[in-house]
């Protein structure tokens, strides 16, 4: 039977008036089944036996046995009184066998369905001469009318846009974007494994904040209406996780979403996945060696094993891996030595190395590390550990004791891209509300990524905190790491998008 060329794909001039037109014609066959008493969408459910892959796995086992599978009707080629077709569900497609002499009558219905229907199949398995693990159908039911045509398969969904507008059809038209995201339910289960195993208890703390902190960054601004009170997407669960610290739980962690009002680009959504840990009686140097058996266990779960390839360079994730100051990495990759420098020396070496300063440059903090994030990240490609930041962008840290410019924290970054940040954490309350001080003047000023006072915050502190590790690691890069993917909107299942008018 002719397939009223709802397979062939369109000059681009026509695709809408062509779609619309497939549309009108599966219509009409669907209200043709419904006049019928045959209504596909009246279907509640279906007694699926097996997925494809499982009958292909077990083919010896189940051949000449009956199975019942179910899935979208993904291609058919009719030979008059017989066809072949493939059905694609959750673990992969398996192609079925339909004959006039088995089905009668409903054979004739049967051919009437369409690329992107979902059916529900019975039938023997066999293997065909060409060796292909296959289903001949006894019976066969649609359980939900398709009425757009999809994507061709021998072209598939290309459009980036629309793909990260319509995930649905992506899934459908490109296999290896369904095998993206269960890499990605893969990885995040095995960090939670391995925390399970450590003794870190998951929590959940509020994703409305009144007070926008534990990052310096740009927060989202909503409004309560009942308290009449303006209110904050999280930036970071940060304040509250160390707060249930005070509280006495030593291990906790967090993984869920956070929402940063900034730019985007492929590294950067404004809603994203983070998870962030803290351990009572830890340093930030226990951060960095969990750190790379979070890497490790993510590693193992996904099959990569120490290595991994991204966007063709390989990286090499065992242990242990790099570690330098900021100032030292500064001076091995970018050639400049601010040892010693005043302000106005190290804002003249930086300016010759090309570094760009912005009016917030005040100190030779600033300054290194304007010159740390403009000429050395990119070229961190393997796996490294950068330590002992400035104290100016480091306000939760604690102070190194024998640096008090610098503070006990490191960043990681693999393949130019900071993955991870953790610190030894500040735990002096004084301290802490004279840095939030400082922050909050800086905010007066115009600097619009300044982290807020948090004096509730402060009052824990001032119950005690005992010394204590942090680590956040960004999921999302994670995943794009180990799933080879460019850009984040390729590891996000709906990725934000400005609307279509």
């Amino acid at each position: 039977m002719a397939d009223n060329n709802n397979n062939k794909p369109a000059a681009a001039p026509q695709v809408e008036q062509d779609e619309s037109e497939i549309r009108a014609v599966r219509l009409s066959k669907l209200e043709e089944m419904t006049a019928s008493g045959n209504n596909p969408y009246e279907q509640t459910r279906f007694e699926r036996t097996h997925k494809s892959e499982e009958i292909k796995t077990d083919v010896e086992e189940l051949t000449g046995k009956k199975v019942k599978i179910a899935g979208r009707l993904i291609s058919k080629r009719i030979m008059g009184k017989a066809a072949f077709a493939h059905v694609l569900d959750s673990a992969g497609q398996i192609q079925i066998y339909l004959k006039s002499d088995t089905l009668g009558d409903r054979y004739a219905e049967i051919k009437k369905y369409d690329i992107g229907d979902i059916i529900g199949v019975e039938g023997e398995v066999f293997t065909t001469h060409k060796g292909e693990v296959s289903v001949a159908v006894t019976d066969c039911v649609m359980l939900s009318k398709s009425l757009l045509p999809l994507p061709e398969k021998w072209h598939g969904l290309k459009d980036n846009d629309l793909r990260y507008r319509q995930r649905y059809v992506d899934l459908i038209a490109n296999p290896e974007v369904m095998t993206t995201f269960k890499k990605r339910a893969a990885l995040i289960s095995a960090i939670r494994r391995l925390l399970e195993d450590k003794g870190f208890t998951e929590v959940e703390t509020p994703i409305l904040n009144t007070v926008a902190g534990g990052a310096a960054a740009r927060p989202f601004v909503t409004h309560h209406n009942t308290l009449n009170l303006d209110m904050y997407m999280r930036i970071a669960p940060e304040l509250y996780l160390k707060r249930l610290i005070v509280g006495g739980m030593e291990r906790v962690y967090e993984l869920g979403r956070m929402f940063r009002n900034e730019g985007m680009d492929v590294k950067h959504n404004p809603e994203f996945t983070m998870m962030e840990l803290y351990q009572a009686y830890a340093d930030y140097n226990d951060m960095m060696n969990l750190t790379e058996e979070i890497y490790e266990a993510a590693g193992s779960a996904l099959g990569c094993g120490g290595k991994i390839t991204y966007q063709g360079t390989e990286i090499n994730l065992a242990r242990p891996w790099a570690r330098y100051t900021m100032k030292d990495a500064v001076k091995k990759f970018a050639g400049i030595d601010f040892t010693g420098m005043d302000v106005k020396a190290a804002a003249k070496a930086a300016a010759a190395k090309g570094v760009e300063l912005d009016g917030n440059a005040t100190s030779v903090g600033r300054i290194l590390y304007a010159a740390f994030d403009q000429l050395v990240e990119k070229q961190l490609v393997q796996p490294t550990f950068i330590t002992e930041y400035p104290i100016e962008i480091s306000p939760l840290a604690k102070k190194d004791k024998d640096n008090p410019e610098m503070t006990y924290r490191f960043e990681v970054f693999m393949n130019g891209m900071e993955m991870g940040n953790a610190y030894s954490e500040l735990n002096d309350p004084i301290d802490q509300k004279s840095r939030f001080e400082a922050q909050a003047k800086l905010k007066t000023q115009g600097d619009e990524d300044a982290q807020e006072k948090d004096d509730d915050f402060v009052t824990a502190l001032e119950y005690g905190m005992p010394p204590t590790g942090g680590l956040g690691l960004g999921i999302d890069r994670m995943v794009m790491l180990f799933t080879d993917c460019a850009s984040i909107r390729d590891v996000l299942l709906f990725p934000t998008m400005k609307p279509k008018k």
